[in-house]
């Protein structure tokens, strides 16, 4: 059986992707279709290599707490370990459910997706 929270999350950036004309919504609905057992599974240390100061980003899967983050960044996902919650939020970094950054950036300007 799916997870609940995941049907609920896709089809809300399914209707923001159409309501806004934001294109990355949609992208990340997608990439949260997968079955459970393919969303993606991102360490703290592929965040570190692959951001900036000041980046936020997105991840359709669990960030996990392995590796290190040396500087500020803020992450949506569609879950969090608890030790990449500490990490993320120890170097003044934000933890953003995704249904959440729709709100603080409608039209996904500027974002990164990893996975």
């Amino acid at each position: 059986m799916r997870n609940l929270d995941l049907i609920k999350i896709t089809n809300y950036l399914k209707k923001k992707t159409r309501e806004l004309d934001a294109p990355i919504w949609g992208e990340l609905a997608e990439r949260l279709e997968k079955s459970n057992n393919k969303l993606c599974a991102v360490n703290i240390s592929q965040i570190n290599r692959y951001t900036e100061n000041g980046d936020t980003v997105t991840i359709p899967g669990k960030v996990l707490g392995s590796g290190i983050l040396d500087h500020k960044v803020s992450v949506a996902a569609f879950s969090f370990s608890k030790g990449a919650k500490q990490r993320i939020e120890s170097v003044g970094g934000e933890c953003i459910p995704l249904f959440k950054i729709v709100d603080k950036n409608p039209k996904g300007k500027n974002l990164k997706i990893i996975e």
